[in-house]
């Protein structure tokens, strides 16, 4: 009988701990990070180790064509594509309340994620990012007045001045047109309802108004998002990791 019990009292103990191991895990903050134009999600490979020390689950999307995934490039990759990318990312990994973070051009994506698949994010935030209206793509979006980088169009991509083809990997790429020219949808009633953060970097000694992404962090107060400035570049996630982790820890 004591045999028995202690048995009984070993298995009730395994299946307590083992719930209460799940239920940690599920409680653990889902990320999901998206780059911005021609880059990779090898942009945020520190920024993920650090939040994945600190206990966060951390998925970095690679838009097709870019990064490692360079090879499927192609002059007929647009918005939609990049939408789905990540959209699947989700669904395949089943995850559940994520914080979806978008940098840059990745705000255009976020966004479309977001009206596709609204029950599954938690958070949106858009690092320094492109916040476009419903119907907006982000060549008209960046009409209003904001400034870019001096670009070139090259067989259906757009090539800023900096990629080199001859550069080693880890590297920035073209990408096609089609990605900044298609509109995005934003008008799932749900997704409208998404709480959101909009992080405007701004270079120190800087005022924001003089900052290219200034207007978007306007329309996100517009828009009742959370506002927060960051002293960086546009790209913290280079040079700034840790203050950069630590801000995205917060959401």
């Amino acid at each position: 009988m004591n045999i028995r019990k202690t048995i009984f009292t070993f298995a009730a103990a395994a299946i307590t701990l083992s719930a209460s191991l799940s239920a940690t895990a599920q409680q653990k903050p889902v990320y999901v990070l998206v780059h911005g134009a021609w880059g990779g999600g090898w942009a945020f490979k520190k920024t993920d180790s650090i939040m994945s020390a600190h206990g966060k689950e951390v998925h970095r999307a690679s838009l097709t064509g870019q990064g490692e995934r360079v090879h499927l490039s192609s002059a007929d990759i647009d918005l939609n594509t990049h939408i789905k990318d990540v959209v699947n990312m989700i669904l395949y990994d089943n995850l559940k309340e994520v914080i979806l973070v978008g940098h840059s051009y990745g705000g255009m994506v976020i966004t479309g994620v977001a009206d596709s698949i609204p029950d599954r994010i938690k958070k949106l935030v858009f690092l320094d990012a492109i916040l476009p209206n419903d119907g907006e793509s982000l060549a008209t979006s960046r009409g209003r007045g904001s400034s870019g980088p001096e670009l070139s169009a090259k067989n259906g991509f757009m090539v800023p001045e900096w990629v080199k083809p001859d550069a080693p990997a880890p590297k920035d790429v073209p990408q096609s047109i089609k990605t900044f020219t298609l509109p995005v949808s934003f008008n799932n009633p749900a997704a409208l309802k998404i709480p959101a953060t909009y992080i405007l970097t701004v270079d120190p000694g800087k005022k924001p108004e003089s900052d290219g992404f200034y207007a978007y962090g306007e329309r996100a107060k517009e828009r009742g998002y959370k506002y927060l400035i960051m002293n960086a570049d546009h790209n913290p996630q280079f040079n700034k990791s840790e203050e950069l982790a630590a801000l995205m820890e917060k959401e």
